[in-house]
């Protein structure tokens, strides 16, 4: 954060002013009543909760001169020049910046010798996580059988990163997120005692987005405190922090929940004309929509559950919502937010995010109301079991939908006349066919093989890592798919991409996946492209042989197709045969899903 003096005014001195590790607190002030020490902590958990904090006020309370107290005084000499950090026998140390094995090669020579100042040497390792192996090598025979006089306390946000050696010689504390009331109460003491007018929904708002963290919290209060002249609001709380109110947010889940796409991105508009960032609004967006459905699923639940609102506010609002409805929207924008870190374009990726969101809601009414038709028509095919019936009704309501917007539109709905011609009609939005009915197809090699010199198969070997990295801008897993592939040739608008191997080969043909593929081939070549794929071995072989066909025949323009391996022409769905029925051949084109 950037402001931390407050924090370190009133970062805590003794055991008694830690905030929310009552567990910790109780079990070390026992071990020093008692006298049961150990010779090695490990103090684990998220950031800001006091786990350097902690260290420091344990080297204090074995050191101070009139104890070793369950609490240090903080008044003798030695817990004053510990405080200050003056002390040498009482070493700190960044384990970010000094984490190599002559740095703990350095602490296993010293801590033989006895110590000068104070009662105990006490090392704390802060980030201890970041050392190298060959340092925690270094640190794992010191650890197991140190001399009497020395304590390490070793204190990380990633205990997962310590090996199991470390872990096992160590007692290990985990210290948890402050609960959002304690760390409330703890902020209104201070506000209080700094002279601040500090209004308890805006300290409220400041616990929630510290995200249980106390020294993020109070670093927090500190910079709004600064921002506000000491004044601090709810609204000079959002402003300083760079939040969305409440009301915002209410404003976009009801155009979302109404299918309203201009208020959408009106709104949207107005977040970013203020400076906001799209990941950073989608994110909260997530958290108000969650904090909704925690406020339908559990009305009575405490206030702590909230982040962005409290759940009371949202009650209202949420009842707008079906159950299942905000559960898809929060996997929704989950998955958007994802993608949004690998998109050049974040804004854009959170606009189709909500007005996909817009959509999905609006389509349910138009299934509703063409029911009646689609059961008409799913009761005209003879045989056609319920299940298949219900199918039929769902699939050619939402076409009567699409074809309704092409034909506004002027043209097929999702239709591709490219992708028509290049590969016998099979790749434009229409009618789709289940995979596992699907004959197996395999790609006509001989109008590639006659181009695999051509300059355009030429060019697109050159270009072919400027499409790798523009797909890895779009998608990064796709590239982890694609860049088994290698450019083979280029015929006809059509790209064919030869793989090793076959998960790599099917994983890149899945519809989204390979729809985007074309869209940057179209968009580095410069003119329409198409891909299909084949198998490096098949390609191979297909190249030693010349393919059985002749280069006049391929040059004389034959046609590339997606045949069946038999010969025979695939085998109509029921269903296929029924859109044909209704809508004629111009209208209905097949996509293999």
């Amino acid at each position: 954060m950037a402001h931390l003096a407050l924090y370190r005014a009133w970062r805590p001195q003794t055991f008694q002013d830690m905030v929310g590790q009552q567990h910790i607190v109780q079990t070390l002030q026992n071990a020093i009543r008692e006298n049961r020490l150990s010779h090695a902590y490990l103090f684990s958990g998220p950031r800001g909760t006091g786990k350097t904090t902690a260290a420091k006020v344990l080297a204090k309370a074995v050191n101070c001169e009139r104890g070793p107290s369950q609490e240090p005084c903080n008044e003798c000499p030695s817990c004053v020049r510990i405080t200050a950090g003056t002390v040498m026998d009482v070493v700190e140390i960044d384990a970010a910046s000094n984490r190599g094995v002559e740095e703990i090669r350095d602490i296993r020579d010293k801590v033989k010798y006895a110590p000068t100042e104070v009662r105990r040497k006490v090392y704390i390792i802060d980030e201890v996580h970041m050392l190298t192996t060959e340092a925690f090598n270094a640190l794992l025979k010191t650890l197991e059988e140190p001399p009497a006089h020395v304590m390490f306390i070793l204190a990380t946000t990633e205990s997962h990163k310590l090996p199991a050696t470390i872990i096992s010689r160590c007692q290990r504390f985990e210290f948890r997120r402050v609960p959002l009331e304690e760390q409330t109460a703890r902020l209104r003491e201070i506000a209080e005692q700094e002279g601040m007018n500090a209004e308890d929904p805006a300290l409220a708002y400041i616990a929630r987005l510290s995200d249980g963290g106390m020294r993020d919290a109070v670093s927090l209060l500190d910079q709004i405190a600064s921002f506000a002249g000491g004044n601090v609001t709810l609204e000079q709380a959002i402003d300083a922090t760079g939040g969305l109110p409440s009301e915002q947010f209410a404003r976009l889940a009801t155009a979302v929940r109404d299918g309203d796409v201009s208020a959408v991105l009106q709104e949207i508009d107005d977040m970013m004309k203020a400076g906001k960032s799209a990941d950073k609004c989608l994110e909260q967006l997530m958290h108000y929509f969650r904090d909704m459905l925690l406020a339908q699923l559990a009305p009575d639940a405490s206030s702590s559950s909230g982040r962005v609102a409290d759940p009371s506010d949202l009650r209202q609002l949420a009842a707008g919502f079906p159950r299942e409805k905000l559960f898809g929207i929060i996997d929704t924008l989950n998955r958007y937010q994802t993608e949004m870190k690998y998109a050049a374009h974040p804004q854009t990726m959170f606009e189709i995010a909500l007005i996909k969101l817009c959509t999905a809601s609006g389509e349910t009414p138009s299934v509703q109301e063409g029911s009646a038709a689609g059961a008409s028509a799913g009761g005209a095919q003879a045989g056609v079991s319920s299940g298949e019936v219900s199918k039929l009704q769902a699939r050619l309501a939402d076409m009567e939908r699409k074809l309704e917007a092409a034909l506004k539109g002027g043209g097929v709905a999702g239709g591709s006349t490219s992708g028509a011609s290049a590969s016998g009609g099979g790749r434009s939005s229409g009618v789709s066919q289940a995979p596992s009915k699907a004959p197996r197809v395999r790609v006509k090699l001989d109008p590639f093989v006659a181009a695999h010199d051509s300059p355009q198969s030429k060019e697109l070997t050159a270009k072919w890592p400027q499409v790798l990295q523009r797909v890895k801008e779009e998608r990064v897993t796709v590239h982890a798919w694609l860049v088994d592939g290698e450019p083979a040739a280029y015929a006809d608008g059509t790209v064919l991409v030869a793989f090793r191997n076959t998960i790599h080969r099917e994983t890149t043909e899945r519809p989204a996946n390979k729809a985007m593929i074309e869209g940057v081939l179209t968009s580095v070549l410069g003119k329409p492209a198409e891909m299909v794929t084949t198998m490096q071995k098949d390609w191979q072989e297909a190249l030693a042989s010349g393919a059985g066909a002749s280069r006049e025949e391929a040059a004389a323009g034959e046609e590339l197709r997606l045949v069946p391996e038999d010969g025979t022409e695939p085998a109509r769905e029921p269903i296929i045969e029924e859109a044909l029925r209704l809508f004629g051949e111009e209208l209905v084109v097949i996509k293999d899903d």
